[in-house]
């Protein structure tokens, strides 16, 4: 089955192909035809009512062949699925790459970066880490007894649920790591494809389905594409006999739009954008050396991924001091951000694919305005620092985006704290001493993950997530009580 028509991607990306991906068989009935994200595409796929029965797994004990299999053995047949994500080597992912090259906001050397990742984003090494950490092996495959005061021995297990994944576009090991998490834990998986990368978990399903269509893994992972707000079909899809968990990687209107399904028997966990920060302490401008190498980590957190990401800081509060002395060593900070910013590798950052005309709008405008913002950058599509004379952040700083970010100068930490909330994710702080005083504070305010500067674009499976423990949510978490007679 060829899922998408090379030719037309190469030449102008005008029309392509996405199958149902169901229980490891491929429906390619395409009857109806949707705009892409980016409007320089459409794309084909099934209806998807017609064939509800075999999206749904209405019958939840037909998830006993998963449970015939150990971890051990699920983790090795991810491994191998891994093994054959070779991008050179796997046609399915070579048209999910060609197709994120025109689509997708990460360049071709990055996006090229993320796709060699793959097999060691499937190894045994890196998900039986994120398993044993998140939740522990033995409760995946035992039920683990524990006593309690009263003397009843309760035994805990945990089992996998029939789960729906809204999955987001933007970087495509969402696709993967989705996939990864919900097998692994034994769930029934059903992924809805984003209208911005509909290839890359398609492609996974189908190298499944060539390892093997009737191993349990494959049997229980189904893909497709659906527009957002058809009821019809999400009335009769999102019902407790065929949906035990939702997973939403969404913004307001898309969590609000799902929220309205939610019934007894169905969970929500969302996992909605966020906006992260940096906070650099006085320590950084002790000298020039320190400035310089201080610049270099903040230009990882803010490049990387071409902060398409929601790791990705967008403002940078610096406690430089607001006085005269303070501006002028934070423009020199700005200054040495802007070149290590436009001189990161390009497995990492590149510019701009199709920089924000309405953002450009605003920083030229803010030119206009010396005596509050200093641009350095910003007239092509490399990126830009604006650096605020005055404490505080641009008024579109939550739009900040093509590796745009914003110094702000303060006297006080504590005006930083205070201007954190639950839309924060990640912040990045030197010096490390820093955080240990400050973090308890930041995460009361609702900052949900804190690291040193330069590292916020490590994140881990094998770590909690948007202040929540997903892994440990996707599984339903029951027990057995042992209770002696009187």
């Amino acid at each position: 089955m060829q899922v998408v028509n090379k030719e037309r991607i190469t030449i102008k990306l005008v029309e392509y192909e996405v199958p149902i991906i169901a229980r490891g068989h491929i429906i390619n009935d395409y009857s109806l035809t949707f705009g892409g994200r980016y409007g320089t595409a459409t794309f084909s796929t099934p209806d998807p009512k017609k064939h509800l029965p075999k999206i749904v797994l209405n019958n939840p004990s037909r998830l006993k062949d998963l449970y015939d299999l150990s971890i051990e053995e699920i983790l090795e047949f991810m491994e191998d699925l891994g093994q054959r994500c070779v991008l050179n080597e796997n046609e399915y992912l070579r048209e999910a790459f060609l197709l994120n090259c025109e689509a997708s906001g990460l360049t071709k050397n990055m996006l090229l970066t993320t796709y060699q990742a793959l097999p060691t984003f499937l190894s045994k090494e890196f998900l039986g880490e994120m398993l044993e950490k998140r939740i522990g092996i033995k409760y995946l495959e035992e039920w683990v007894p524990t006593t309690l005061n009263d003397g009843r021995t309760v035994s805990i297990r945990a089992f996998g649920s029939r789960t729906a994944h809204i999955i987001a576009g933007n970087v495509p090991l969402v696709a993967a790591g989705t996939l990864a998490r919900s097998c692994c834990t034994r769930c029934d998986t059903i992924i809805k494809l984003p209208s911005n990368d509909p290839l890359t978990a398609t492609a996974l399903a189908q190298t499944m389905i060539e390892m093997d269509p009737s191993h349990p893994v494959t049997k229980h992972v189904t893909v497709l594409y659906w527009k957002g707000g058809d009821i019809e079909f999400e009335n009769a899809f999102y019902q407790p006999q065929n949906i035990e968990k939702i997973i939403a990687w969404g913004g307001f209107a898309s969590v609000k739009h799902i929220s309205k399904y939610l019934q007894p028997g169905i969970d929500l966990i969302t996992l909605d954008p966020k906006l992260s920060i940096s906070i650099i302490g006085v320590e950084a401008f002790q000298n020039e050396e320190t400035l310089r190498t201080v610049a270099q980590r903040a230009a990882i957190d803010v490049g990387a991924y071409n902060q398409e990401a929601c790791v990705n800081s967008r403002v940078i509060y610096c406690q430089s001091g607001t006085d005269a002395e303070g501006i002028a060593n934070l423009n020199q900070l700005g200054a040495y951000l802007y070149y290590s910013l436009v001189n990161l590798p390009q497995h990492l950052s590149t510019p701009a694919k199709d920089f924000n005309l309405d953002l450009k709008a605003n920083i030229d405008g803010l030119r206009m305005d010396e005596d509050f913002y200093k641009v350095l950058g910003g007239e092509h599509n490399e990126g830009a620092v604006i650096v605020s004379q005055i404490d505080e952040p641009v008024d579109f700083s939550p739009k900040l985006c093509g590796r745009v970010v914003n110094l702000v100068p303060v006297d006080e930490l504590q005006t930083v704290i205070q201007s954190t909330n639950a839309y924060t994710q990640t912040c990045g702080i030197y010096p490390e001493k820093l955080k240990q005083e400050i973090r308890d504070d930041l995460i009361r305010h609702g900052i949900q993950r804190i690291v040193s500067l330069g590292y916020a674009a490590t994140a881990s499976f094998a770590t909690p997530q948007d202040s929540i423990e997903p892994l440990r949510r996707m599984c339903k978490w029951v027990m057995d009580e042992q209770s002696v007679p009187c």
